[in-house]
């Protein structure tokens, strides 16, 4: 197998120019960058390099994330098999040689994923954040370096684009494949997924997909992370500690409200509700804190987040509960 399609979705990121740096296409490799800004105003920052210009194109994309972007992408495609790229992700040397190698695999494989390197710093342990991105490297079916048969993608339709973040999408669409009766295999291409640099805030950013999370419940029911091959996550404590914290404040104001002779037992259950809450949030921030580098400024935004994430997940994951009503699954279209 040697004719591939390389789609790489973006938004002008600075990242895409080592992406395509390391690639070394040739004749029958084809690489479509999609320019996937929801309003661009001229040409993409990034230019291509001189090795790939002459095997690569880019064309424009929906705007509407990185679902919708690879859609654009495969849809565009000329060859048999489509090799999907994150644009922060460098391909290690000798990637193409070890995609096709991949690639030459019996024809019920429908997919075939690459294998991540999350580089971390040497000398302390990661941070909050550097351990999200690491847990990149043991998961299953990720875009950031996955190849499909065209063929199964256009029987199952692709990426399901009701997802607008680079979440979930990927595990999702593995399933449909899947379910359509193509093997997904985990193949020996290697490429490094460096740790984007981000402000103290990023894990409440990361909370909006408890959305998606929410629309995957109704499309697929209360198994849903065992259908789709999601690990457990910790909603249910985080609406036990949201709930805590919401009767502590209601009970407190109901304490204020009452009689001076009616006082104490709106007291009582406040303070009850609140030490619950207090010890929801202390375990949370705990196995939070524990692998981490310990500085000042890594507890402190540790401590903060803690307290904030659990509301704002369940925030999200209702907001996203009503948005999906009614939602089903794509059904195949071939």
């Amino acid at each position: 197998m040697r004719e591939v399609t390389v789609v790489i979705p973006t938004v002008g990121r600075p990242s895409l120019a080592g992406t395509l740096a390391a690639l070394d296409p040739d004749g029958d490799v084809e690489v479509l960058v999609v320019d996937d800004r929801p309003a661009p105003a001229g040409p993409l920052p990034v230019p291509l390099p001189v090795s790939v210009a002459p095997y690569a194109k880019v064309i424009n994309g929906p705007g509407r994330g990185p679902a919708a972007a690879r859609n654009a992408g495969w849809r565009a495609a000329r060859h048999p098999w489509v090799a999907f790229l994150d644009d922060d992700v460098v391909p290690d040397p000798g990637w193409l040689a070890a995609l096709r190698a991949d690639l030459d695999v019996p024809d019920r494989v429908g997919g075939v994923q690459g294998r991540l390197r999350v580089p971390l710093p040497a000398g302390r342990r990661p941070t909050d954040w550097e351990r999200a991105t690491a847990g990149l490297a043991d998961g299953w079916w990720i875009t950031a370096d996955m190849a499909y048969r065209l063929a199964a993608l256009q029987a199952t339709g692709g990426f399901d684009e009701r997802f607008p973040r680079a979440f979930r999408e990927d595990a999702e669409l593995a399933h449909r494949v899947r379910a359509a009766g193509w093997d997904l295999v985990r193949g020996r291409r290697v490429s490094a997924h460096p740790v984007r640099p981000e402000g103290p805030w990023v894990s409440l950013r990361t909370q909006r997909g408890n959305a998606d999370d929410a629309l995957l419940r109704r499309m697929y029911g209360p198994r849903w992370r065992r259908i789709i091959d999601v690990p457990p996550g910790r909603r249910r404590r985080h609406a036990a500690v949201t709930a805590a914290g919401t009767v502590a404040l209601a009970c407190a104001a109901g304490a204020l409200a009452a009689s001076p002779g009616r006082r104490r037992p709106w007291w009582v259950a406040a303070a009850a509700a609140g030490a619950g809450w207090a010890a929801g949030t202390a375990e949370f921030a705990t196995v939070r804190i524990e692998p981490g580098p310990g500085t000042p400024r890594e507890v402190a935004t540790m401590l903060v987040t803690s307290v904030a994430i659990p509301p704002l997940a369940m925030a999200n994951w209702l907001r996203g509960w009503w948005a999906a009503r009614g939602a089903r699954p794509l059904p195949p279209v071939r």
